[in-house]
């Protein structure tokens, strides 16, 4: 009897939908037709660069409106540990496809994410309102990407749809919720809710705040929850539109705020009745990581950065962790174009939030600290030290832009390397009067050629006497700037060394690279 009990508080429950694909595919415009709304207009450069989620209501074959939990991974590349995380939070996959541009390298990425997780998926060809629109076109070149649809060798559902005019929209919810029930999630809402984060900020009026989706249980008022080491009370639940509400469920996304620390972004949450049971779950996670922690001085010790690099150190603020991960990617990528390698990008400090006056404090005076805001802004008094001590703030809103111009600064700031060429060698045949430190000399280009101002090597016996410079050149009694290979030439050149018949004389430009 205990275990139908038990069976019978399982219930089925929404699903949590992921859309990915390339990042001018329409995903946003996608979830801004679904739910009525706006994102793209708002975001800078048309890219979703937050996770966010949100509720719709559908009415299934029976006429009943059913929820659906839309979450939106941003597009941009630099967002793939998101995305990653995005596929795990969510129980079903749409991978969005352009009919007029058809798959790209992020479509086969997405696509690789959706396989890795094993999650059920739906591809929408997208865009097909367009005149360039190729939908068979489309479908083949899915196929030759081992993407097998419905009809074309495979047993992948897809729905062709227009994110813009909305044509396909409804067969494409009405698939979710049939694909949905093929996969039976259920949940059990009697439970304390758990889930993941899924993003996670710093609020000047309401402090730390981050957005949870609820994979299992129910969350109330009084609750308190965890995020590994961070924890806040539910006083405040809010819903994905912001409106205070006093409990939530599987599925749902909601807003919390007053955290002790900034929750990770994919980290997994657990709900407490009470505050003492919170803090017993931080302890028993501290004490695992304490246990871990000899490996990973190891680790760190067996990677010593090459000593003879330069570190060009970085000071990184940003709105929100998603962004802070993102960019601490895209800064890691950054290479240096030299021969050698000799500079990297490390980052000293970083954070959410605006830069402070604590900020400018901390960095030290040698440092020649790059200092980054992203989609953030300054306070008025950090402004002002930074520009006393001559610290240079550099604000970014979209990152492409951020790593174009840090691989400019990486340029810039890199150790060159000097590099001896050759480009002549001549041979001496007569060695004539010397005055001071000149002396007139005739020779043979014997490769390359002797150019006029140029200074030469002295070698003797293959050994370097010495070094001069090439004050005046004839080729057959006539001045002239350049004696090529092959060519007899007479030579005036500036030296302390005196050269002698039988010497070699090497033409050489220092590059630094």
């Amino acid at each position: 009897m205990k275990t139908e009990k038990k069976e019978n508080k399982i219930i089925p429950r929404p699903p949590v939908v992921v859309i990915m694909g390339h990042i001018d595919h329409g995903k946003s415009t996608l979830l801004d037709y679904i739910r009525k709304t706006n994102v793209t207009e708002s975001e800078t450069g048309g890219i979703t660069q937050n996770i966010s989620a949100y509720e719709v209501l559908h009415k299934d074959e029976e006429g009943k409106d059913r929820k659906i939990t839309f979450l939106d991974t941003p597009g941009h590349e630099a967002f793939s540990k998101m995305r990653e995380r995005g596929a795990l939070i969510a129980d079903i996959a749409i991978l969005i496809v352009s009919a007029e541009d058809g798959v790209k390298p992020q479509t086969i990425e997405a696509w690789k994410t959706i396989n890795e997780m094993k999650l059920p998926s739906i591809v929408a060809i997208n865009k097909i309102d367009k005149p360039n629109a190729n939908i068979e076109k489309t479908k083949i070149e899915l196929a030759e990407n081992e993407i097998y649809l419905e009809n074309y060798g495979g047993k992948i559902p897809f729905v062709e749809i227009s994110a813009k005019t909305g044509a396909g929209i409804d067969s494409l919810l009405s698939l979710i919720l049939i694909l949905s029930e093929m996969e039976n999630f259920t949940g059990n809402a009697e439970e304390n809710a758990s889930g993941f984060v899924i993003e996670s900020d710093l609020d000047s009026k309401r402090g730390i705040q981050a957005t949870l989706i609820i994979k299992n249980g129910t969350i109330k008022k009084g609750m308190t929850v965890a995020v590994e080491d961070s924890i806040t009370s539910t006083r405040i639940i809010q819903d994905f539109k912001g409106s205070m509400i006093e409990n939530a469920s599987f599925s749902s996304p909601i807003r919390l705020c007053g955290f002790d620390k900034i929750p990770k972004v994919g980290a997994r949450f657990e709900t407490f009745k009470n505050k003492k049971d919170a803090l017993l779950y931080v302890e028993e996670l501290k004490t695992k990581k304490s246990n871990g922690a000899v490996k990973i001085k190891n680790t760190v010790s067996a990677s010593k950065i090459n000593e003879n690099k330069k570190i060009i150190p970085i000071l990184l603020k940003a709105d929100v962790s998603g962004s802070l991960e993102a960019i601490e990617k895209e800064i890691a990528k950054i290479k240096c174009k030299g021969e050698v390698d000799s500079a990297e990008f490390k980052i000293i400090s970083k954070g959410v939030g605006p830069i402070s006056e604590s900020d400018i404090k901390n960095i030290s005076d040698s440092e020649n600290v790059i200092m980054i805001g992203f989609n953030v802004k300054t306070d008025k008094s950090a402004f002002e030290i930074a520009k006393k001590r001559g610290i240079t703030i550099s604000f970014f809103d979209i990152i492409y832009k951020m790593t174009e111009w840090l691989e400019e600064e990486m340029e810039k700031r890199r150790p060159r390397v000097e590099t001896v060429e050759t480009t002549g060698r001549a041979k001496i045949i007569r060695a004539f009067s010397r005055t001071k430190e000149r002396q007139i000399i005739g020779g043979k280009v014997i490769e390359g050629r002797m150019l006029l101002n140029g200074t030469v090597k002295i070698m003797r016996r293959e050994f370097e006497i010495g070094r001069g410079k090439i004050v005046n050149l004839e080729k057959n009694k006539v001045k002239t700037s350049i004696v090529e290979e092959g060519f007899e030439f007479g030579m005036m050149i500036e030296s302390k060394i005196e050269v002698a018949s039988g010497d070699i004389i090497e033409l050489f430009s220092i590059a630094q690279k």
